[in-house]
């Protein structure tokens, strides 16, 4: 079997034999049901391919669906004028980058139409091509846009440029709305939502299916389509791993399945990282191998967000579709960019629980938070099987004093809130870990800085700054945060750590 990867050209997966999941029942039932969409989906998902399919389509090209749903479905085939824009492959450092992206597609639809009128500015001259290409061809054109707003996404932390090419999009965008009487269909996909940044304010017709259940699984792969499209290559990789073909299938679903765009919708598979597992007989992060999400992990850290808060329990939609372009909470942008998924509904308060989608997702982003906060981590320079050892064993001395030398190791920028810093960073080491951990542990009497747990032991950490550690310790005390573990059969082991401000590592701990 030919597997499609890092294509993302319908025709040339058609014409070279490549597998092709069928999504053209959908996108025929979009064409006939409507006029302007909109798709949020994570990257690496199949945005490019279904917006390729749809430009294929639209071209009237009827021998690349031979076999597809589709074939079935169409009965006139029309050939329609088709502006195609992707945003992609470029980097969006200056303010002339995107014009110069603009111009690029602008000047081959001005030659093909016939374009007379000379305008500067990208707009005029994207509306003066819809008019042109409708009269030359007697047809409505076709709009189809690709990561519409990545030059914004780029830059999400720096405002100023942000803003610059906010106002950019939303100016040439806004044309589609005043040539509607010229328009067949218009397709837009991203990776954010972010109210749609704020672009499409006068577009106001545009339909979202982000979160529509019909169309959950127009990008990427479903359960049915695994086990309909690829059984024989799941029996392959199972025997090159020395597994049963069901141990299999569910290991597949463990690493790459659990994306849910609606509350009611089934579990969908990440098309990249599974078509990479079947042409390499190996399970690996292949979604996170082919670029961490540095903007994302950019942002977290200068907000001084605590990350044990970003996946929660009671999550308004608002929050998930995302109003605030310039200051997005952190929550929004892990949702839109699939770092995060929905796994349930409370529909007494209409909210949602999120979590990581499954353990690629989880390793990976972990593993991208490490590289600022835990750098030592990656490089290998710390002893991570003692550390283990010690915490399991109880060895509060052996752990403490690894922890003091890696901190006092590493050579990073302290940015914020310094104790936020301290417990976000001893957070990610112990997940790394295997460890299950919770901070800002809300009990009835007040919240615990840290808690974690082995087989054995119930850790309960409280954390301070330029204090005596046994002011911390008291704390632990005196609110009683034993109380809810007491319960457990395990050994509890309480400790005050107090971190200084000048030297940026642990300046003495206490145990009780």
């Amino acid at each position: 079997m030919l597997y499609p990867i890092g294509i993302q050209s319908f025709s040339e997966i058609r014409e070279g034999g490549f597998v092709y999941v069928d999504k053209t029942a959908q996108i025929y039932d979009l064409a006939s049901t409507g006029k302007y969409y909109f798709l949020s989906r994570p990257r690496r998902f199949g945005k490019s391919l279904l917006v390729s399919t749809m430009e294929a389509y639209f071209s009237g090209r009827k021998e690349l669906f031979s076999g597809l749903a589709l074939e079935g479905l169409e009965k006139e085939w029309r050939t329609y004028p088709v502006l195609h824009l992707d945003l992609t492959g470029s980097k969006y450092t200056e303010v002339g980058d995107l014009r110069e992206k603009l111009d690029q597609y602008l000047l081959s639809w001005e030659r093909e139409y016939g374009v007379e009128e000379k305008f500067e500015d990208p707009g005029a001259r994207f509306g003066a091509v819809i008019d042109a290409a409708y009269r030359k061809t007697g047809e409505k054109v076709v709009i189809l846009v690709d990561e519409y707003e990545k030059p914004i996404v780029d830059n999400i932390d720096d405002e100023p440029l942000m803003e610059k090419y906010r106002r950019a999009l939303q100016g040439f965008y806004s044309v589609i709305k005043g040539r509607d009487a010229c328009i067949r269909f218009a397709f837009l996909t991203g990776v954010t939502k972010l109210g749609k940044m704020s672009i499409f304010s006068g577009l106001n017709n545009l339909n979202d299916i982000s979160m529509d259940s019909r169309y959950s699984d127009i990008c990427g792969i479903s359960e049915s389509e695994l086990k309909s499209y690829f059984d024989e290559s799941v029996g392959e990789i199972a025997s090159a791993n020395g597994q049963g073909k069901e141990e299999c299938y569910a290991k597949l679903k463990r690493l790459y399945d659990g994306y849910h765009f609606n509350e009611d919708a089934p579990g969908v598979y990440n098309p990249f990282s599974l078509l990479n597992t079947f042409k390499s007989n190996k399970f690996r992060m292949y979604w996170f191998e082919t670029g961490t999400p540095t903007f994302l992990v950019r942002y977290l850290k200068k907000g001084n967000y605590n990350l044990d808060d970003i996946s929660k329990d009671d999550v308004p939609l608002e929050t998930l579709t995302g109003t605030n372009y310039v200051s997005p909470a952190p929550i929004t942008l892990m949702y839109q960019t699939g770092y995060l998924t929905i796994r349930s509904y409370n529909p007494e308060f209409y909210t949602y629980t999120l979590d990581y989608p499954n353990e690629e997702v989880k390793r990976g982003f972990l593993n991208s938070l490490s590289q600022l906060y835990a750098p030592a981590l990656i490089m290998g320079e710390f002893s991570v099987v003692q550390f283990v050892r010690d915490i399991r064993g109880g060895n509060v001395e052996g752990f403490m004093n690894r922890f003091t030398a890696f901190l006092s190791g590493n050579d990073y920028e302290i940015q914020g809130d310094l104790e936020l810093y301290f417990q976000n960073t001893m957070s990610i080491m112990l997940k790394m870990m295997g460890l299950y951990v919770k901070t800002e542990y809300h009990t009835s009497r007040g919240r615990i800085d840290i808690v974690f747990d082995t087989d054995s032991y119930v850790y309960i950490i409280e954390l301070k700054r330029d204090l005596d550690p046994q002011a911390a310790l008291r704390q632990i005390e005196e609110k009683g945060y034993d109380k809810p573990f007491l319960a457990s059969g395990k050994q509890i082991i309480k400790l005050g750590i107090n971190f200084s401000s000048q030297t940026h590592t642990v300046d003495g701990w206490a145990q009780a």
